[in-house]
């Protein structure tokens, strides 16, 4: 499938405030010149969707491990992480199973399930990754039936090409009354901490208020780590946890970093410049994707549930101290508006085989055939392209569910029909 797209300049920056960058940083500035050459790179800024193959069940995210390793990491929403080796095969086996046919905590459904893998930095040494997901909180509670639950997981010590179930701890662990809303993401920062994306705990209307909470209510069932982008330090524990909160963090002794969130379902760090980039699942009008610069992300506070996008939500809104999205998709059908119904946050591609794309973000809508390309302008703009097939190449994929990098800054989209995709550059 290939798509005109104007070819995109590189937009680094010093790393500021919000970063702690490791070896990935040359004086100071993230740069994707420290990722290995392309063997064969490939110039024109068309774009073209490679089918590679294809996993039991929906395909909610790919992921690979740090320096340099090639397989691909396939999480399953139903519990089972699948991995593709170096020539792009299906393993037999899976590396993870935590389904609750195989015994395991995770329940699947809807919106449950296993959401997000991220491997430590140091995984190549150490055989630790993380993985969140949600559970049935047992016994039943009537107020929170769930529980949406970080873990940490390790490699078998046998065999490089599966874990050890019984390996995997909880780490931070949230009480959730509904089974919608997750969130799920979770991803090492250029700062070195985890980050983790957490839903509003669903219903209509962010019911208890958790979007704008920063304290528990017990009275109201308001749980202050739901709608927000938390952030802490696993490496540092402190003492009867497995991980610490960063001093830095806004507020003092929480794992809070960015509230106002509805369903932060995919979100990303560009690579070479440290901004992050986010796709909040809108309700029933607006679908929002919001970019904050790196060295201004702490605190921020993207509205929900007074705001959904630029819509007013509340019978009255105000505009102080909010950070409004940086584009918006609509839920009215054409012409009256765009026909979409999830934002599916993607990334930056920043990888060396197509020169003609770097820069470029990809985002789509995961109930259609909708997928969009931009770039910030040097105003700090977004200009965007909706994607189209070029005459004669199959339709763009349907159901993504997520555009994620691997460890070379190669782009891959997958799907919730299974399939996944190597998005690639190309003559338009």
């Amino acid at each position: 499938m290939a798509v005109a797209l104007a070819a995109c300049g590189d937009n680094r920056v010093p790393v500021a405030k919000d970063a702690r960058p490791g070896d990935a940083a040359i004086d100071g500035v993230l740069d994707a010149a420290v990722l290995p050459p392309c063997e064969n790179p490939v110039a024109g800024a068309g774009i073209r969707f490679r089918r590679i193959g294809k996993v039991p069940v929906g395909a909610a995210l790919l992921a690979t491990a740090p320096r340099g390793d090639r397989r691909l990491f396939v999480l399953e929403q139903r519990g089972t992480i699948q991995i593709f080796d170096e020539a792009e095969q299906l393993l037999p086996q899976p590396f993870l199973d935590l389904s609750i046919d195989a015994g395991g905590p995770v329940v699947a459904g809807g919106e449950l399930g296993l959401l997000g893998l991220a491997f430590h930095p140091e995984y190549a040494a150490n055989g630790t990754f993380y993985i969140f997901y949600t559970k049935l909180q047992l016994p039943t509670e009537t107020l929170n039936p769930y529980r949406d639950v970080l873990a940490r997981c390790q490699r078998s010590a046998g065999d490089p090409d599966r874990a050890d179930p019984a390996s995997c701890v909880e780490v931070l662990s949230i009480p959730d009354f509904k089974s919608n809303h997750n969130g799920g993401m979770i991803e090492f920062g250029p700062d070195g901490y985890l980050w983790i994306g957490t839903g509003d705990g669903g219903g209509a209307n962010d019911p208890h208020g958790n979007g704008q909470a920063v304290v528990d209510d017990p009275v109201t069932n308001q749980h202050a780590l739901l709608g927000k982008l938390l952030r802490i330090d696993v490496d540092h524990p402190a003492p009867g946890k497995l991980y610490g909160i960063p001093a830095d963090n806004p507020i003092a002794g929480s794992e809070i970093y960015v509230i106002g969130l509805r369903n932060p379902w995919r979100w990303s760090f560009d690579a070479a410049t440290g901004d992050l980039w986010i796709g909040d699942v809108g309700q029933n009008a607006v679908e929002e994707l919001d970019v904050l610069r790196a060295g201004a992300i702490a605190g921020k506070n993207l509205g929900w549930d007074m705001w959904e996008g630029s819509r007013c939500a509340q019978t009255t809104c105000t505009m102080t101290g909010f950070t409004f999205p940086i584009d918006e998709r609509t839920h009215a059908a054409p012409p009256d508006g765009d026909g979409w119904a999830a934002i599916i946050g993607g990334q930056v591609y920043r990888g060396t085989c197509y020169p003609d794309l770097v820069g470029t973000y990809l985002y789509a809508d995961n109930q259609g055939r909708r997928i969009v390309a931009a770039k910030l302008a040097a105003d700090g703009t977004l200009e965007t392209r909706d994607l189209a097939p070029a005459t004669g190449e199959p339709p763009l994929p349907v159901g993504t569910a997520s555009i994620h990098a691997d460890a070379r800054g190669e782009l891959y989209l997958t799907s919730t029909t299974g399939v996944v995709y190597h998005v690639e550059g190309g003559p338009p």
